[in-house]
């Protein structure tokens, strides 16, 4: 296979497009451990390794497009949240960001509680075996079938997230002789800054009940009169992919607010408040994530402080991160089927994967990394688009990357922090078969969540 420099498409940093990238890295080899997973490195072979198995090795075993998980790292990143706020705090994982039955058992395993939000992520935590007690149920519109399930499992808390809701569960709550613990959810006015579609504190959005106009207020006195539902405290979640503390210290002042007032009102001190997850991990080299000692030290400050200033005493803390556990410890692995120079623009290459598998890119304009990752080059950086196979000019996977010039068809790519959303919102457009989820630990590797097969598509097909 030809391993020359395709003739056309920009490689210098003073001839480049505007695009969505830095100037081209000193080392395209290099892998920056900001953004892949722990046990990632090269061997003397020059591929990349993971969990000691080379990617030769494991696109082999089980083709491409794959997601591969370094279960150590997943493990070291639960026990370091864990840690990191104690006993006298709640880590709950947020389910949505990827879910299986083994993440729930190394979750259960680790000390570490779980958020889930719908019937089937339910499902999925239950009959991996997580106690009905460390599970939280979120949604803005549950259905009563859902919310009947969770509480006949016993779980720990609902979040209510509608007047509606309220009525709802408790009513369902006193049909089955129980009194379920729930928490309101709060909109906050809280501008994070992040995407319009994953910011959500805002007043004008679908979740949460607003501090505005005296609404979350009215919430928690309907909560404290039915009789089906015990008020442990408020919720609040401002966001996602946020680095700025500055968000979650005004969040906190609001809820503490609210606290103070239901005090003075109703006589009492909610005991807990949720702080909701929204922490930003690197996908890039210009990405600065804080560590989780750092958020815990943060946020309980915060909280503390506020908490004097009301004349509270402190409530229980809980916090949620989802993406900031799962996200770093994944990459995908593809492989090259396409290359195509655009003279003066840049090289499209095309992958055997795309928006099926992540379409982050394409729904918020994500931005990712990407590396050669079955061979070294010291050829010089090429101004790339990372693009899929499907039908759709937006299907972008990694919009500006630079990538060696000697790029070919053959070659092994692979886009880190990629263990958060992509396999959680994967499709079959196209009727593209959905990649599996591989867990690497001490060289050794086994799939977690199989490959999808064309039987499976046809199965569903009944017409």
């Amino acid at each position: 296979m030809s391993r020359s420099a395709h003739p056309a498409g920009p490689r210098h940093a003073d001839v480049l497009p505007e695009g969505h990238y830095s100037a081209p890295p000193a080392d395209l080899n290099r892998l920056d451990p900001k953004v892949w997973a722990r046990t990632v490195a090269r061997n003397d072979a020059g591929q990349v390794t993971v969990g000691g198995l080379s990617v030769a090795e494991l696109a082999e075993q089980f083709g491409t497009p794959a997601y591969f998980l370094d279960e150590d790292d997943f493990r070291a990143r639960c026990r370091a949240w864990a840690d990191a706020f104690g006993s006298d705090a709640d880590v709950f994982y947020a389910g949505k960001a990827f879910l299986s039955r083994a993440v729930v058992r190394w979750l259960k395993e680790e000390g570490l509680n779980l958020d889930v939000c719908s019937g089937g992520e339910l499902s999925t935590a239950l009959s991996a075996g997580m106690p009905a007690e460390r599970i939280a149920f979120h949604g803005n519109n549950k259905s009563e079938d859902e919310i009947r399930r969770a509480v006949e499992a016993g779980v720990g808390r609902i979040v209510l997230d509608s007047f509606q809701e309220i009525v709802r569960v408790a009513h369902i709550a006193q049909s089955l002789g129980k009194r379920q613990r729930v928490q309101i959810r709060v909109t906050v006015g809280v501008e994070a800054h992040t995407h319009e579609f994953i910011a959500t504190a805002h007043e004008d959005q679908k979740f949460g009940i607003a501090l505005a106009g005296g609404q979350a207020a009215e919430a928690v006195r309907r909560a404290l009169r039915l009789d089906g539902l015990e008020l442990i405290g408020i919720h609040s979640h401002i966001g996602s992919q946020i680095f700025d503390m500055a968000g979650f210290e005004v969040s906190a002042r609001r809820v503490v607010q609210l606290l103070a007032e239901v005090r003075d009102e109703h006589g009492i001190e909610l005991p807990e408040i949720d702080l909701g997850g929204g922490l930003g991990i690197a996908y890039t080299s210009d990405d600065d994530p804080r560590e989780p000692h750092h958020i815990a030290k943060a946020l309980t400050e915060i909280v503390t402080r506020e908490c004097e200033a009301a004349g509270l005493a402190t409530p229980r803390i809980s916090v949620e991160p989802g993406r900031a556990i799962v996200g770093p410890t994944a990459f995908t692995l593809y492989e090259v089927g396409t290359v195509k120079p655009l003279e003066g623009l840049r090289t499209y290459v095309s992958v055997d994967g795309g928006m099926s598998d992540n379409i982050r890119t394409a729904l918020y304009d994500a931005e990712y990394s990407v590396a050669l990752v079955s061979r070294t080059s010291d050829a010089e950086p090429m101004l790339s688009r990372v693009v899929g196979k499907h039908c759709e000019s937006g299907d972008i996977v990694v919009r500006d990357a630079f990538l060696p010039a000697d790029i070919a068809p053959g070659d092994l790519i692979a886009v880190p922090a990629t263990g958060a959303y992509c396999r959680s919102m994967a499709s079959n457009y196209n009727h593209a078969l959905r990649p599996p989820v591989v867990a690497v630990r001490d060289g050794e590797a086994r799939v977690i969540v199989r490959r999808e097969t064309e039987e499976d598509l046809l199965r569903l097909d009944v017409g």
